[in-house]
C-alpha cells in the first residue's frame, strides 16, 4: 500500500462528491445548501483542490443549544467542512479509529447501536444467573461527566496517531480535532468527533475487559456498567477506573453508583432487571414516558396550529413506538396509542380530507 493511498481516497472527486450527496441529505431546504447545490460539480472541484494541495482548514462553529433529553451545546460546522467530515469518516477514519475496538463498545458502528447493546446486557444477566442460580450480584453504573467537553486534545492526538499512520491524514485530523479553540473538548455535532469519543474511551474498555478481567461489561459512547457477583471486586474497579480517566483528564459524574442487581440497570432508554425465576425484563424509562407523552401534547398544538404536519408528528411517535416495542412494554404502546389517537382525531372537511 503506498503511503498517501488513503489520503488519495479522500481526494477523489467520485468520493467527494459522493460525501457532498450524504451532507445535503434532509438539508436542501437550507440556503447554504441550495447555494453549494447550485454549482455543486464546480464546489466540489474546488474542494478536491484545497484538500489535494493541503490548504483546507476548517471553518468556525455555529453554537446553539438542544433541551431534550438533557440541555446541551451543540456546535455545527459548515456545509463545506460537512462534506469533508464525511468524506474523512468514510473513507479512512471508521475503518482505521475502530479496529482495536472491543465487541461491548456499543456506539455509532455498523452493526452495533442501542439494541445490539440491550441484547447484550440481556445476554450478559442471563448468563450470570445460569452460574451464580439466583439474580443476586453488583451493578457499578457509571458515565462519563461533561464527556465530549472535557476531551484532551493532546492525548485524543495521541490515541488517533497510534491507529492513523498515513502522514497527510494524520495532519488532517489534527486540523478537526484542534478546530475547537482551548485544547479541551470537541464538537457535538461533527460526524468525527462520534468516533473520536468512541476511540478516547477504547483504553478504558480494555483495563475493564482485560486488566480487571470484568466479563460483563458494556458503553454506549460515556454511559458504560460492570456486573459482577463480588461488591468489593466492584468497589476497587471503581476506584481504578476513576484514576485512569483522571489521567486522561476526565472523571465519573455524581450519578456514578454501585447497586444490587436485582434492582435493575437504567441503559439506552430501558430499565432492564433479572427476576428471581432467571427471566430477563425490559422496561421504557419514565423519563422516556414523560418526555413522549410532553412531545405529543407539543406536536398536537403544532399541528392546529399549521407549525407542524400531521405526517411529522406521527413519525415522531412512531419512531419512539418502534423503540418501546423492543422492550416488554405492550400495555404501555397501547396506552400511548390512545394517547395519540385521542390527541390527533381531527374533523373531516366535506371533500372527505383530513382537516389537520
Amino acid at each position: 500500500m503506498k503511503p498517501n493511498q488513503k489520503y488519495d481516497d479522500l481526494c477523489d472527486f467520485g468520493n467527494l462528491y459522493a460525501a457532498y450527496r450524504a451532507a445535503r441529505r434532509g438539508k436542501r431546504w437550507k440556503d447554504a445548501v441550495a447555494k453549494v447545490e447550485a454549482n455543486a460539480l464546480e464546489a466540489v472541484a474546488y474542494l478536491q483542490k484545497e484538500l489535494t494541495e493541503e490548504t483546507y482548514k476548517p471553518g468556525i462553529y455555529r453554537e446553539f443549544y438542544v433541551t431534550e433529553p438533557k440541555r446541551r451545546l451543540i456546535q455545527t460546522n459548515s456545509f463545506k467542512d460537512k462534506i469533508v467530515q464525511h468524506v474523512f469518516c468514510d473513507c479512512v477514519l471508521y475503518d482505521t479509529l475502530t479496529r482495536p475496538f472491543i465487541l461491548d463498545n456499543y456506539g455509532s458502528q455498523v452493526g452495533k447501536g442501542t439494541h445490539y447493546g440491550l441484547n447484550r446486557l440481556r445476554d450478559f444477566m442471563r448468563d450470570h444467573y445460569r452460574k451464580t442460580g439466583s439474580a443476586d450480584g453488583w451493578v457499578l453504573k457509571a458515565d462519563v461527566s461533561k464527556y465530549f467537553a472535557s476531551i484532551r486534545h493532546d492525548i485524543l492526538k495521541q490515541d488517533v496517531a497510534e491507529q492513523l499512520k498515513d502522514p497527510r491524514c494524520l495532519r488532517l485530523a489534527y486540523l478537526i480535532i484542534d478546530s475547537t479553540p482551548g485544547g479541551v473538548g470537541i464538537p457535538i455535532g461533527n460526524q468525527s468527533s462520534q468516533i473520536f469519543a468512541l476511540l478516547y474511551l477504547n483504553k478504558l474498555d480494555h483495563l475493564v475487559k482485560e486488566g480487571l478481567r470484568i466479563k460483563y461489561y458494556g458503553r454506549y459512547m460515556d454511559d458504560f456498567y460492570l456486573i459482577h457477583r463480588d461488591k468489593a471486586v466492584l468497589l476497587e474497579a471503581r476506584d481504578i477506573i476513576a484514576r485512569h480517566l483522571a489521567e486522561r483528564g476526565l472523571s465519573l459524574n455524581h450519578k456514578t453508583q454501585i447497586f444490587p442487581l436485582r434492582n435493575g440497570i437504567d441503559f439506552l432508554g430501558f430499565h432492564t432487571y433479572l427476576t428471581d425465576s432467571g427471566k430477563v425484563i425490559r422496561k421504557v424509562r419514565k423519563s422516556s414516558r414523560d418526555r413522549m407523552k410532553r412531545k405529543l401534547r407539543k406536536h398536537a398544538v403544532m399541528v392546529e396550529n399549521g407549525a407542524m404536519t400531521k405526517e411529522k408528528a406521527t413519525e415522531s411517535y412512531q419512531s419512539w413506538r418502534a423503540h418501546a416495542a423492543h422492550g416488554n412494554c405492550r400495555s404501555l404502546i397501547a396506552k400511548y396509542d390512545q394517547i395519540y389517537t385521542s390527541l390527533f382525531e381531527r374533523s373531516e372537511d366535506t371533500d372527505g380530507s383530513t382537516d389537520y
